[in-house]
């Protein structure tokens, strides 16, 4: 279960199905990559759009690593337009609520690349 981020101002715009497409192209391209270039590292993707379901207006992206346990939380929230919140953690864990952001226009395949191999190699 992912805990919703608290403190953010509510904006009347929903969140865009560009910016998931987007995000999830980004994904697609840096786990290809990932899987071309650590034969060891060979991340599951999965897009979460059940946090709607609950009331929370916000999509959610995980990217697992089965051989480290490692979880990457990504969330596009419909409160903070144009921002990517994410989270490094555990599978085994559920999300925490503190988590970093970015705004979405400065994240890139390599942005997601670079985080899956720092974090999925440690």
């Amino acid at each position: 279960e992912i805990i919703p981020v608290t403190g953010v101002q509510t904006c009347a715009l929903p969140i865009s199905e560009a910016a998931l497409e987007a995000l999830s192209d980004m994904i697609t391209e840096a786990h290809t990559r990932i899987q071309q270039t650590y034969e060891h590292i060979n991340p599951v993707v999965g897009v979460r759009r059940g946090m709607r379901d609950v009331g929370i207006p916000a999509d959610a992206m995980t990217i697992d690593c089965l051989q480290t346990r490692g979880r990457i939380v990504l969330i596009l929230h419909d409160e903070q337009p144009g921002v990517l919140l994410y989270q490094f953690g555990t599978i085994d864990e559920d999300a925490g609520e503190d988590f970093q952001r970015m705004g979405l226009a400065e994240v890139s395949a390599e942005t997601l690349f670079t985080w899956m191999q720092d974090y999925f190699s440690a």
